[in-house]
């Protein structure tokens, strides 16, 4: 026996949990297939579990330096047990607000399984209890996210290692942290761990960090870091692994040259990789890429037409905010008559660490590339009254604009509350205001936003 539905939506992340309830608020019989927890990675593995971690890390590192505040600590410790207690209730408490809202929706059908398309629009999924149920529809909507991808080491598969999810779980402070991979997740949790008391390397297999960024803002966070204590081993790969005791001894080429590092727990942090494995895609004749993301148009439609994909799965920027965008779109053009695409769309990031890093629109070098007339325009946070004021003057801000437009083109804010100063640069260039507006404005005396002011005049007049 099937059952029929006007919609489904396999993957509960923050895409299809809006996606699904506002469907059937709308009228649409709808199923919302789940394999795990409501609330996706965002909730249970990502943004709600290493967000609430690293702000105890951070008042960690305040109590280490309060004394440059007057402040005289005696000494403290790390709780780590208390610490996972704490992330862990307030995982629970949004996936569970989640869930009650999802079941007390009309026409809105939650079920716990495995799915597996079986052709076009009709999905198998293997329920918890081991039985299986069949279910079609009308329109079917993927938003099945993606999970850490575990690289070819060898000897891996001998040691313990963590990945980015399973570490959250650590109650026992590691006393060396190997970091493979020193993208966001990797640079995130390596100052985390940092902060709460362990040695950190991390391996970068490229000359410096974060290639998407421009140099001075790489740089400048990774000297931070290592002023914190963290060592890195740039243009580096991990050759080898194995046991030493409960530990690990890496094998590690640096430069052509072989260098052993011990250390006591190992976290893989080398990127993420789809959940498409397991859907059986081509019984329903969607088309992946070579990594097995789903293809879609600038509609987020597949090569199936009433087949669509929504957040990480579809590839792309792999952040919370883009998957509830594309539920925006879908919805707006699906139910509201909408026209609505991703194509240009302006996708702000921030990366948590300590200043974190804001950003926005064009780097340097990508303007540069794209041969456009730029002035570009940088304040150290040391020059910032406020960023002293509070004692946390680490880091540089950053802004590119068209000189002949005036236009902002993106923006790098690496300093305290970095990502809420450079939200201010995303909403003027979503007006359209220049540069000379925010220059010339008015803003509160002593703020962050102030700074704007003494960023664009670095320009000149």
């Amino acid at each position: 026996m099937q059952k029929h539905y006007k919609a489904i939506v396999i993957g509960s992340g923050q895409g299809g949990n809006p996606m699904a309830k506002r469907l059937a608020e709308a009228g649409w019989n709808t199923c919302l297939l789940e394999q795990r927890w409501v609330g996706g990675t965002c909730v249970n593995d990502g943004c709600t579990p290493t967000k609430t971690m690293i702000a105890s890390a951070q008042a960690a590192s305040i109590t280490a330096h309060a004394k440059a505040l007057g402040i005289d600590i005696d000494g403290y410790s790390i709780n780590l047990p208390a610490i996972v207690a704490r992330k862990d209730k307030l995982v629970l408490k949004s996936r569970n607000g989640l869930e009650q809202k999802l079941q007390d929706t009309d026409h809105l059908d939650l079920v716990y399984g495995t799915a597996t398309f079986t052709g076009p629009k009709t999905v198998a999924v293997t329920l918890h209890d081991g039985t299986i149920a069949s279910y079609t529809a009308d329109v079917v909507f993927i938003n099945a996210g993606v999970r850490p991808a575990i690289p070819r080491i060898e000897g891996l598969d001998t040691v313990r290692y963590f990945t980015s999810t399973t570490i959250l779980d650590l109650k026992v402070l590691p006393e060396h942290l190997l970091v493979v991979g020193s993208g966001y997740i990797g640079l995130e949790l390596g100052q985390m761990f940092r902060r709460f008391g362990s040695r950190v390397t991390l391996i970068d297999p490229h000359d410096r960090l974060l290639l998407h960024e421009d140099t001075d803002i790489a740089n400048t966070l990774k000297t931070i870091l290592e002023n914190e204590g963290m060592t890195f081993y740039a243009a580096s790969n991990l050759r080898r692994v194995q046991p030493d005791g409960e530990g690990v001894v890496a094998t590690i080429d640096k430069h052509g040259t072989e260098v052993t590092v011990k250390a006591s727990h190992l976290l893989v942090a080398t990127g993420r990789t789809p959940n498409t494995d397991t859907l059986n895609l081509a019984a329903a004749g969607v088309e992946t890429d070579d990594k097995g993301y789903i293809k879609t148009d600038d509609a987020l439609e597949t090569s199936v037409p009433g087949i669509y994909a929504l957040g990480d799965v579809k590839g792309g920027p792999a952040f919370t905010h883009v998957s509830y965008n594309d539920y925006l779109i879908l919805f707006n053009n699906l139910l509201r008559g909408g026209h609505d695409r991703i194509t240009g769309r302006l996708v702000p990031y921030c990366i948590f660490t300590d200043p974190p890093l804001g950003r926005v629109g064009l780097t340097e070098q990508e303007a540069r590339n794209k041969g456009l007339p730029i002035e570009v325009a940088t304040l150290p946070m040391s020059s910032v009254a406020r960023a002293n004021e509070v004692g946390r003057a680490a880091g540089l801000m950053k802004a590119i604009v068209n000189r002949e437009t005036k236009q902002i083109l993106g923006a790098a804010i690496l300093g305290n509350e970095g990502g809420e100063i450079v939200t201010i640069l995303q909403v003027a260039m979503m007006g359209g205001l220049t540069y000379e507006a925010l220059r010339d404005g008015i803003f509160a005396h002593p703020t962050y936003a102030e700074s704007l002011n003494n960023l664009f005049a670095s320009i000149g007049r």
